[in-house]
């Protein structure tokens, strides 16, 4: 691994960074941290260290436009049904603009082992740790929308320091957590073609690079896709995938729910629930989705306004069921819907809303949607080794029975006892025992 030293390389970046932002405010107030393409490296395979360093001007602007809101009527519903209602969204912007503090996420942050490198001429942000156990396994997990590497940060010590957490050496990882392109920090893409597709051949070559010639991935949400798709690509390196956002639906089941006609009468307990459950989320709680895979350009007004942006993110167009009463029982604090706010925080929720709007990748995040050519809920049909974590909060919970049809060399299954649709976020503990339990099948071929 070819680098410059790294006290050399921090110190130039952060000028770099610093002159950007000095330029870009005086231009047009904070309406960018980080350029489209940082700048180059000295050779396109370089990995470079990075910090995380926005300035005080950017954070002074962020409170100035929380506190400016011009704020709609009250909904004229008791309930969420018409969104995010309006005290929600009042209670976090007050929080936000007074008492939340970026810098102890920026803390958190450089705290870890991040770099940027250069692949397929784009700048991608990731984190290393490796782990100090012997023979650990290589594993790159995929964040997804509207998350980023933040989600992450909980499962990085149990995953790379098994043993302080009750697990065995023989469970560790190395870790690699990157920035899906037009996210976070990793660069935003200026023209058409970075996809599911496209980033899943990235990042074989970031394992490569990172000297990994077998490993495995993991993602849920979006990250469940780009994972779906390397297993498709089949790279000689990937030994096989976990997913906690499996796609199991049969073709027949597909042809049914997009008619709208009743489900068949010989489906089982568990698939006529998942049938239920995905009846109801065609129908009422994709339409963001829907938004931003067809026309995400037109969601501008989200770089102009930070609680415009954190009312997108909060909504999840299920009212306060799963996923969105993970969120907004923590930011509110209080147990919404059934779902207490234990899994994360306030301040979780805001270090990564707050990091959407610091790198204003409100746009090019919902680009990947738009690029994304993939469905993120029919039978996956992978023939690689793959395990299925089900969560009981997840948008449906997918039956064995539809899983195994999916995934034709399915080495784990297991229904989970407690979490939802961010699983790494909310519960950590679990969520690191199904990737250890999920890939142990394959520590022989690493």
């Amino acid at each position: 691994m070819r680098t410059r030293p790294g006290s050399e390389v921090i110190d130039q970046d952060r000028r770099q960074l610093l002159s950007t932002v000095t330029m870009g405010i005086a231009a047009v107030g904070a309406a960018s941290l980080f350029p489209a393409y940082p700048a180059p490296a000295a050779t396109s395979d370089e990995i470079r260290p990075f910090l995380v360093n926005v300035p005080e001007e950017a954070l002074v602007d962020l409170r100035r436009r929380i506190n400016a809101t011009r704020w709609p009527d009250r909904e004229t519903v008791t309930d969420e049904s018409q969104g995010v209602q309006l005290a929600t969204i009042q209670e976090v912007a007050r929080y936000w603009g007074a008492d939340y503090d970026w810098r102890k996420c920026e803390a958190k942050l450089n705290a870890l082992p991040q770099f940027m490198t250069e692949i397929d001429g784009l700048e991608i942000h990731f984190i290393h740790v490796r782990s100090k156990h012997e023979n650990a396994m290589p594993l790159i997990v995929t964040h997804g929308w509207p998350g980023s590497v933040i989600e992450q940060l909980k499962i990085i010590d149990p995953l790379t320091n098994p043993t302080a957490h009750g697990a065995s050496a023989s469970d560790a990882f190395h870790l690699v957590i990157p920035s899906i392109p037009g996210y976070g920090f990793s660069a935003r893409p200026t023209t058409t073609g970075w996809g599911p597709d496209r980033t899943a051949r990235a990042w074989v070559v970031l394992m490569k690079r990172l000297g990994y010639t077998r490993f495995v991935s993991q993602g849920g949400d979006l990250g469940a896709v780009v994972s779906h798709v390397m297993a498709k690509q089949e790279p000689p390196e990937l030994l096989g995938i976990h997913v906690n956002l499996p796609a199991t639906i049969p073709p027949d089941i597909a042809k049914v729910l997009q008619s709208g006609d009743p489900p068949p009468s010989d489906l089982s307990a568990d698939e006529k629930r998942a049938y239920e459950q995905l009846k109801v989320l065609f129908a009422k709680r994709r339409a963001y989705a829907v938004m931003m895979g067809t026309r995400p350009q037109t969601l501008t007004g989200l770089a102009d306004s930070p609680v415009g942006l954190a009312a997108w993110l909060l909504d999840h167009g299920d009212g306060y069921g799963q996923p969105a009463a993970a969120i907004v029982s923590a930011v509110l604090g209080r147990t919404i819907n059934g779902h207490p706010a234990d899994g994360l925080t306030r301040d979780d929720v805001l270090d990564d809303i707050t990091l959407y709007w610091l790198t204003n990748t409100e746009i090019s995040s919902a680009r990947f949607y738009w690029e994304n050519k993939f469905s993120v809920y029919n039978a996956a049909d992978i023939s690689l080794p793959a395990a299925v974590s089900v969560f009981p909060g997840e948008n449906y919970q997918a039956p064995r029975s539809w899983t195994e049809r999916a995934y034709h060399k399915l080495i784990y299954f297991n229904n989970v006892d407690k979490g939802g649709h961010y699983a790494a976020w909310e519960q950590p503990r679990l969520f690191s025992e199904e990737v250890r339990a999920g890939f142990r099948a394959l520590r022989k071929s690493i």
